[in-house]
């Protein structure tokens, strides 16, 4: 397939690489050439500008907020170059809100827009590894299914409504975010009494926590290792607002993500804009 993808951030880079390896003609566009240039050694074509990334039969964005893919014009002007009967495949974390306006503002346009933010961290990304979830028209959904097998490795279709998989996925990130806070404060307060927390890990990994969240988190927060970040601090506070601003539209309450605001902005006023999102667990050290 002739495919677009703008937007190559640690994430970005490893799904576009996996749709090289799978054969497909790829332009890519991204803010600092640095991911372009190497991608282009690999055999993708780099685009001038963000247009000329939507003149094949898929353009897949991975942009890191809101504002980054309205800033692109993803929202509205870019659109109208695109070309006719695009499909239009964002893997971003955005507001249920930004979902909704994307969909009709491809619609009119008479494009397709299918939303599909995606569980992983780059190592995942760059292994095909990637959980997917879908949501769009179904004759979009179809003309994106030839591509899921080379960067996930299980999806979920939820439904024509975009806005749906982007509520799943910030449920998801809300999950994460608690459970990394939760295994911080378990480890400290091992600590605390004097306590090992390598064998507390070791146990739970193996049985009743033995999960991806807590074996590949619960190592990281273990080794203290926050550095490089697989997912920033800055883009876990964005995700936690996410979670808030979705619950005060819907009329749901989530206390805990108001606990992780306060802990995700300690934080950042440390300065560790930097450091990976389990660099929370830090604070009590």
């Amino acid at each position: 397939m002739k495919i677009g993808f703008i937007g190559l951030g640690s994430m970005g880079v490893g799904v576009a690489r996996r749709l090289l390896k799978a054969g497909h003609t790829l332009t890519v566009w991204n803010r600092s050439p640095a991911p372009v240039q190497a991608l282009v050694a690999e055999g993708a074509v780099a685009a001038q500008d963000p247009a000329q990334a939507l003149q094949g039969e898929l353009v897949l964005s991975l942009l890191a907020s809101d504002a980054a893919l309205r800033d692109v014009g993803l929202d509205g002007a870019l659109l109208d170059r695109a070309a006719p009967g695009l499909v239009h495949v964002n893997l971003a974390t955005i507001s249920i809100e930004l979902a909704r306006s994307l969909a009709e503002a491809h619609a009119s346009r008479g494009l397709g827009y299918v939303a599909m933010p995606v569980f992983g961290r780059p190592e995942a990304a760059a292994a095909g590894e990637l959980a997917l979830v879908l949501a769009g028209k179904t004759e979009h959904v179809a003309r994106v299914q030839p591509i899921l097998g080379a960067i996930g490795k299980t999806n979920i279709v939820l439904g024509e409504r975009p806005e749906h998989a982007n509520l799943f996925k910030i449920a998801g990130n809300f999950m994460i975010a608690s459970t990394i806070e939760t295994i911080g404060e378990a480890y400290a307060l091992l600590r605390k009494g004097g306590v090992d927390p390598a064998p507390f890990y070791d146990l739970l990994a193996a049985t009743v926590f033995a999960s991806p969240v807590f074996k590949n988190y619960g190592k990281l927060i273990l080794d203290r290792r926050f550095e490089p970040a697989g997912f920033k601090l800055p883009l876990g506070l964005k995700d936690v607002n996410l979670a808030r601003e979705s619950a005060a539209q819907l009329g749901a309450t989530l206390p805990i993500a108001e606990l992780l605001k306060e802990r995700f902005a300690e934080a950042l006023e440390r300065g560790w804009h930097d450091k990976d999102w389990t660099a929370v667990t830090a604070l009590d050290d």
